[in-house]
């Protein structure tokens, strides 16, 4: 049986630095749009706390979804080793007790 190495994918510093980039314009863009509304000070203090608890959630929600990912790709691991394990220790020619 081959071995599939694993390979971890890796993010180009391009990509990361895109990705940083359009994020730090996308919240600025709408914090500035919130800056520039035509209504009381109060208000606008509430959308922006309403976008930065968004900001927050996000970075929350996307911890949470690359954790699980990850553990479900150790138990795919563990449970190959298993099997793997179990393979090589059965020999169908090895007589009953």
């Amino acid at each position: 049986m081959s071995r599939v190495p694993d390979v971890k994918p890796t993010h180009s510093p391009a990509w990361v630095a895109q990705t940083w980039v359009s994020f730090v314009i996308a919240a600025g863009v709408t914090l500035l749009g919130i800056y520039c509304l035509p209504v009381d000070v109060w208000i606008k203090a509430f959308m922006g706390m309403g976008v930065l608890f968004t900001i927050g959630s996000t970075f929350s929600l996307a911890k949470t979804v690359r954790d699980l990912h990850e553990q479900e790709a150790l138990v795919r691991r563990i449970d190959e080793a298993r099997v793997s394990k179990l393979i090589t220790e059965h020999d169908p020619l090895k007589p009953a007790l």
